[in-house]
C-alpha cells in the first residue's frame, strides 16, 4: 500500500466506513450534481452580433489580430496573413478533421502534419470554443489539435467557429465535459488570451515571452 492508501485507511477507521457504502456515495454524487452554478460577469452576458463583437474587442486589447471568414476561406486567409506580415509560407497542423477537410490546394503553402518539436516557425490550431468576456480561445490537448502548437511556434493561427463563442468560461467548460463524459476528459484545456507576453523585467512589455510573439485569430462561419 502507499502512504496514501494508508492514510485513507485510517481515515475510514476512524469513521467506522469503508468508502462503500451506498448512502454515502449517493449523498456525495447528489452533493456535486445540485452544485449551485458561480456567478457570472454580466458582461457576457450576450448573444448573436453583440458577442462577437465583444470577443472581439477583448482580443485585440490583447495585441491578437482577428479576421472573419466564411469556413471555405480560412485557407486562403490564413495565406494571406502570413504573406502581409512577410512569415514563411510553412505551416504545421495537427489531425483536426475540420482543418484537414479544407482545400489548402488553392494556396502554396507548405505543410505538414503533427505535433511542433520546437522548429516550426507558424501553427495552426483549431479552438474548442471561445470566452468573449476575456477574448480567451480555449483548446483541448490531442492528436487533432496537439498542444505543442499552443507554444512553440513564433507564430499561432487559431481557428474558432462563430457558434462556438460563448459568454462565459463557464459555458464552455460545460461543453467540454458533455463532450468528453467522465473520465474521458482530455488531458489539458489551454486558455489562450492573446500572444504570450510578460512586463516582468522594468514593466517593459515583451512578446513571445514564454510562446508565440503573435496570434491570429480567424473566426469562421456560413
Amino acid at each position: 500500500m502507499s502512504a496514501r492508501d494508508d492514510i485513507l485507511a485510517s481515515i475510514r477507521r476512524s469513521l467506522h466506513v469503508n468508502g462503500q457504502e451506498a448512502p454515502r456515495k449517493a449523498a456525495v454524487a447528489a452533493r456535486l450534481s445540485q452544485a449551485a452554478p458561480g456567478i457570472l460577469p454580466e458582461r457576457g452576458a450576450l448573444s448573436g452580433h453583440a458577442l462577437i463583437e465583444l470577443f472581439i474587442t477583448e482580443a485585440l486589447a490583447t495585441f491578437a489580430t482577428v479576421a472573419e471568414v466564411k469556413t471555405d476561406e480560412i485557407p486562403a486567409e490564413v495565406a494571406r496573413y502570413l504573406r502581409e506580415n512577410n512569415l514563411p509560407a510553412t505551416l504545421k497542423i495537427g489531425a483536426d478533421p475540420r482543418l484537414a477537410g479544407l482545400n489548402w490546394a488553392q494556396t502554396l503553402l507548405d505543410i505538414s502534419h503533427g505535433r511542433s518539436d520546437g522548429h516550426d516557425l507558424n501553427g495552426l490550431s483549431h479552438a474548442f470554443g471561445a470566452a468573449a468576456e476575456t477574448g480567451t480561445l480555449i483548446l483541448v490537448s490531442g492528436a487533432e489539435n496537439p498542444t505543442t502548437l499552443n507554444f512553440l511556434p513564433d507564430t499561432h493561427i487559431v481557428v474558432v467557429n462563430t457558434a462556438d463563442i460563448a459568454g462565459h468560461y463557464e459555458t464552455v467548460l460545460k461543453r467540454i465535459r458533455t463532450t468528453f463524459g467522465a473520465g474521458e476528459m482530455p488531458r489539458t484545456v489551454n486558455f489562450i488570451t492573446g500572444p504570450s507576453r510578460s512586463g516582468d523585467i522594468e514593466q517593459k512589455l515583451l512578446l513571445g515571452a514564454h510562446g508565440p510573439r503573435s496570434l491570429h485569430i480567424i473566426i469562421a462561419g456560413d
